[in-house]
């Protein structure tokens, strides 16, 4: 079964990393790269217009240019209303205590990890999902 795996990292090398870690999983994959949240967005609004699912699984950036990762997820929430909704994951740089615990608080996310994803935590996540 193709799964559909969206990166959204405005940081070309953090991009590649992801998209790499995933590529060498071994399971099938179909990758979407968004190099902003306002991108992805559209591109979701683009999938729905073509009565497509969103992915199955979204590995999102905190910090990036005019919207910032919990601007999408509010607009992604509106978008997506009344949708099965992609587990989503954070990807972060930086160890922020803040963003960790309001990612552990928020409903749409399922996890909160440092960057760059290993293959031991996207291991950790594959093994626990219903996708």
């Amino acid at each position: 079964m193709q799964r559909t795996v969206c990166i959204i990292e405005d940081d070309m090398v953090s991009q590649f990393a992801t998209r790499y870690c995933i590529q060498q999983h071994g399971g099938e994959f179909d990758i979407l790269v968004c190099s902003s949240a306002e991108e992805a967005l559209l591109q979701f609004a683009d999938l729905l217009k073509q009565n497509r699912q969103l992915p199955d699984l979204i590995f999102l950036d905190l910090v990036m240019g005019d919207m910032d990762g919990w601007e999408f997820l509010e607009s992604l929430k509106r978008l997506s209303k009344g949708l099965r909704q992609p587990e989503i994951y954070i990807l972060s740089a930086f160890s922020n205590s803040k963003d960790r615990a309001i990612a552990k608080a928020h409903p749409c996310v399922k996890g909160y990890f440092d960057k760059p994803l290993s293959r031991n935590v996207l291991d950790r996540i594959l093994a626990s999902k219903m996708i």
